[in-house]
């Protein structure tokens, strides 16, 4: 078993998780205005990746620039991954490759603890990539726990490039934002996804 085999109503009971399921769980969050390379980058690459219609075009050419964005306003010190091996538990199916991974720590080289956000990107529905996100937030939250660091609240974003549906774990509570925010909100994800680095408590917002 694998991240990808994980349904989100098997995951909840095999790991003793409490759904919570809100409609703008992360309203209160402020947006960060992207930066015109950012701007330039996505009004360019959206129809084009709306074009070809894949999952990796959808991913290389929405996903990562936004991703990217996140790390520039972090001053690079967060790490990015990108089709990484993350295998936690094998026997409780925690294995797998992740789209993409955002640690706190800014080595590059190895992924290191605190893993603050997991985005897990479809070519198809949002809902669908809810339980393999989750997977991987689970497995997320026990690899920060082997450090030691503390960390237990972890933030997820399944997205098609286009739509983007957050969920966040904290100890045993999965909560799911059951809004989806659109790319033209570029600001309002940005400001979601840097709170998840600082909910990692290791980065604070600039």
């Amino acid at each position: 078993m694998s991240y990808s085999n994980f349904r989100l109503g098997e995951l909840v009971g095999q790991f003793d998780l409490v759904l919570e399921d809100r409609v703008d769980l992360f309203e209160a969050i402020a947006e960060i205005e992207p930066s015109p390379r950012c701007q330039i980058d996505l009004a360019d690459n959206v129809p084009l990746a709306i074009a070809i219609n894949t999952e990796k075009a959808r991913s290389e050419l929405i996903v990562l620039p936004v991703l990217l964005e996140l790390r520039r306003y972090f001053d690079r010190r967060i790490s990015l991954f990108s089709g990484v091996e993350f295998s936690i538990d094998p026997e409780r199916g925690l294995t797998g490759f992740c789209d993409f991974l955002i640690s706190a720590n800014p080595e590059q080289l190895l992924v290191r603890a605190p893993v603050a956000i997991g985005v897990e990107a479809k070519n198809g529905n949002v809902p669908s990539g809810l339980g393999q996100c989750a997977a991987e937030l689970v497995a997320a939250q026990i690899f920060n726990q082997r450090a030691g660091n503390g960390v237990e609240s972890v933030l997820g974003v399944v997205t098609t490039g286009t739509a983007w549906q957050f969920l966040r774990l904290t100890g045993r509570r999965l909560a799911i934002d059951l809004r989806e925010y659109s790319i033209e909100r570029t600001g309002k994800i940005l400001g979601i996804l840097a709170s998840g680095v600082g909910e990692s408590g290791q980065l604070d917002l600039q």
